[in-house]
């Protein structure tokens, strides 16, 4: 499997920008990734107010490549760039030397509802 991660600094992010793009991730992203061709699974995670990043493991290297190198040519105007205010600080290819699955099982769909 071969990987993707793309991550943006919240740093410098405009108030109110976490609970915006958990809303996004939720009400439109994960429709967007859920069943792509060539993905196996994409993760988003975030530390808020550090960061935000989009994870994505590829069943092989050219889907990854293909979608990394398309991505890269429009990241600055993507839909999280536009509710950050910045472009990724990084896109970085990876290979995935394992996955486990663990005794509770795969889910997949959003995660918990912000804490407060």
């Amino acid at each position: 499997m071969y990987g993707l991660t793309v991550r943006w600094s919240l740093a410098d992010a405009p108030a109110g920008v976490d609970d915006e793009l958990r809303e996004y991730v939720h009400g439109t992203s994960l429709d967007r990734f859920t069943g792509m061709p060539g993905l196996r699974f994409k993760t988003w995670r975030t530390r808020p107010g550090e960061w935000f990043e989009g994870t994505y493991v590829f069943a092989t290297a050219q889907a990854r490549d293909e979608f990394a190198a398309d991505f890269a040519g429009k990241a600055a105007g993507s839909p999280g760039s536009k509710i950050i205010g910045s472009a990724p600080i990084l896109q970085e290819s990876f290979d995935v030397v394992a996955v486990a699955e663990g005794g509770a099982g795969f889910a997949a769909g959003p995660g918990p509802a912000p804490a407060g």
